[in-house]
């Protein structure tokens, strides 16, 4: 009977040992290596009452990744299957090849950030490419859509003071007061 109870012990202790190890965890920021990820900024304009703005859902199995792609052009697209995903290992970043019907195919980088809290897009929101397309990770599917917001106002350049500024004569060798 010592020995099984020895035996019993020492397989409690094993099992304990393994339940208090420190799990593997992802870094933070980083996209899961499985599972499933929507990151979306959808949302409803008040005059017209269609959608505007872009879902991106990512499927991660073993296997592979997947990419279902939704923009919107008047109304809300039909998904478009991505091609060419390409994760990176750290899962910081990703991008994928999507050609939506009668249009071109391009390719879409997006960066991961705010600890995988959202994606940031390459290119310009609204026109102005110093804005980033930016679509948050969708937590609560049963939420309502929110409604869309105009775009910023471009920044205009100070031109009239560009014209205001003096001509200088690059031919000119007089100095100023002599």
């Amino acid at each position: 009977m010592t020995r099984r109870t020895l035996l019993a012990g020492a397989i409690l202790l094993a099992s304990c040992a393994v339940l208090a190890a420190p799990k593997s965890k992802a870094k933070p920021g980083a996209l899961p290596r499985y599972g499933m990820l929507v990151f979306s900024d959808l949302c409803v304009h008040p005059d017209s009452g269609e959608f505007g703005g872009q879902r991106i859902t990512l499927q991660r199995f073993a296997e592979v990744d997947t990419i279902l792609y939704e923009y919107t052009a008047g109304g809300l697209s039909w998904p478009v299957v991505a091609s060419d995903v390409t994760i990176d290992p750290r899962g910081q970043q990703f991008y994928f090849t999507v050609q939506p019907p009668d249009e071109e195919e391009r390719t879409i980088n997006a960066k991961v950030v705010d600890n995988g809290k959202a994606v940031v897009l390459d290119g310009g929101y609204c026109g102005d490419e110093s804005v980033p397309m930016r679509l948050p990770l969708v937590t609560d599917f049963g939420r309502k859509t929110g409604t869309c917001r105009a775009c910023p106002a471009p920044k205009i350049k100070q031109e009239k003071e560009e014209e205001e500024k003096p001509v200088l004569d690059a031919g000119s060798t007089r100095t100023a007061g002599l």
